[in-house]
């Protein structure tokens, strides 16, 4: 099996990127087989009500009426005339969505969702992180030559988003300091958070002009990780451990999506559960930080996930058909019916275990896939192609299966320790 799209394997030549990434945005729009697509960033997952709104009625009214959470808390809309981009735009402009022309791509920021700060939520609320260093990027000229793919992570200090292996990630801690890791190293510098946001700014202008220097051209800071002297504090592996789904220990709630995707009027149920204030997460859901636990079952009734305690835990799919003619199945379909079946017949996570994350792909592209070990689930065009990937023993053995087995196998595959 192929490695995924931007991983550097061991021995391999590093990778020199000829041609600019072809990330979509909300001016450059992406051509798909279902209509054109949009990608709107939204640093560290944050939309007022209005904002989430205009959104909403921007899916119904120019395009196929849903709203897609991607894996850095980003929202897409699909289905999209080829020729309205400008209106879409003069709506993203009037929602504060779009700040900057030309800097639009690389405003790709994800932070901690938590409701506040303090030892149970972290020892940081990263929203202000989050704005000062978007002003930022959009406020410099040379941020632009940045690749669309290119990602910051800022983490309270408990670990959620350190482990997204963004190209550059801040990690608050507990004494008003804190640490900036580059790529996957296995240390940072530590710096002063006041001088935190500076600080990653600084390190993504050193990799474009170590790379410059170089006389190469990379999308991610992992693709080159000899150019920026490492940090001299060894880091812990980060946890990694998400917000739980319904009410959250510190006040608001978390509510999942099914692959992310969202009908308009679903989204709208959010924005009335919510309390003014969204954020989005990399792991396609929403914590509505003001909201009581009393709204939990109006959210359920609208579909969404607001329990732990399914398949469905750490679940995720890439378009697949009819969306993408690179496809070989409609993944998304297969995956529900396998996760469905799992969950009915009681093969959810067992309590004081859980189930690796597991991500089906419609092709060896894998887009969307999550970062570190999980269960990997190719389409062939015969049925599927399951092994577990992403940890520190490479990727063990594949097992081909039809359909009909293809959910058993998954199953069995997540309770690979």
């Amino acid at each position: 099996m192929p490695p995924e799209p931007d991983a550097v394997v061991p021995g391999a030549a590093v990778p020199d990127r000829a041609r600019s990434d072809a990330c979509p945005g909300a001016l450059r729009l992406h051509t798909a087989d279902d209509g054109a697509l949009a990608r709107v960033r939204l640093p560290g997952g944050l939309l007022t009500d209005r904002q989430a709104l205009a959104l909403a009625g921007a899916a119904e009214t120019l395009g196929d009426g849903r709203l897609e959470i991607t894996s850095r808390g980003n929202v897409q809309l699909r289905g999209l005339a080829s020729d309205c981009g400008g209106e879409l735009a003069e709506r993203l402009r009037a929602a504060g969505l779009l700040p900057s022309d030309t800097h639009e791509r690389v405003r790709n920021i994800v932070a901690s969702p938590g409701p506040g700060a303090g030892p149970a939520e972290g020892s940081a609320d990263v929203r202000a992180w989050a704005r000062a260093l978007d002003a930022a990027l959009c406020a410099s000229p040379w941020a632009t030559g940045l690749s669309g793919k290119f990602l910051f992570a800022l983490d309270d200090g408990r670990g959620d988003v350190a482990a997204l292996d963004a190209d550059v990630t801040l990690i608050a801690g507990p004494d008003g300091t804190a640490l900036l890791r580059l790529g996957r190293a296995a240390t940072a510098r530590p710096v002063p958070a006041g001088r935190a946001v500076a600080a990653a700014l600084d390190a993504a202008r050193e990799f474009l002009d170590a790379q410059r220097a170089a006389g190469l051209r990379a999308w991610h800071l992992r693709e080159l990780p000899d150019l920026l002297p490492p940090g001299p504090v060894p880091l812990a592996p980060p946890a990694g451990t998400r917000p739980p789904l319904g009410a959250l220990p510190g006040g608001g709630l978390h509510v999942g999506l099914r692959f992310g995707v969202a009908a308009a009027g679903q989204w709208r149920a959010l924005v009335d559960a919510a309390e003014g204030e969204l954020r989005l997460t990399p792991w396609r859901g929403a914590v509505l930080p003001g909201a009581p636990a009393g709204r939990l079952p109006a959210l359920a009734a609208a579909g969404f996930r607001t329990a732990a305690g399914t398949a469905w835990d750490g679940a995720s799919a890439c378009t697949g058909l009819p969306g993408c003619a690179k496809s070989r199945s409609d993944v998304r379909a297969d995956a529900a019916r396998a996760l469905d079946g799992s969950t009915a017949r009681g093969a959810g996570p067992q309590p004081g275990a859980a189930l690796l994350p597991v991500h089906w792909s419609g092709c060896e592209r894998r887009c969307g896939h999550p970062a570190g070990r999980r269960v990997d689930v190719l389409a062939t065009g015969e049925g599927y192609r399951v092994a577990v990937t992403g940890g520190p023993q490479g990727r063990d053995t594949a097992v081909e299966v039809t359909n009909e087995l293809m959910a058993a196998a998954v199953a069995a595959a997540r309770r690979t320790t």
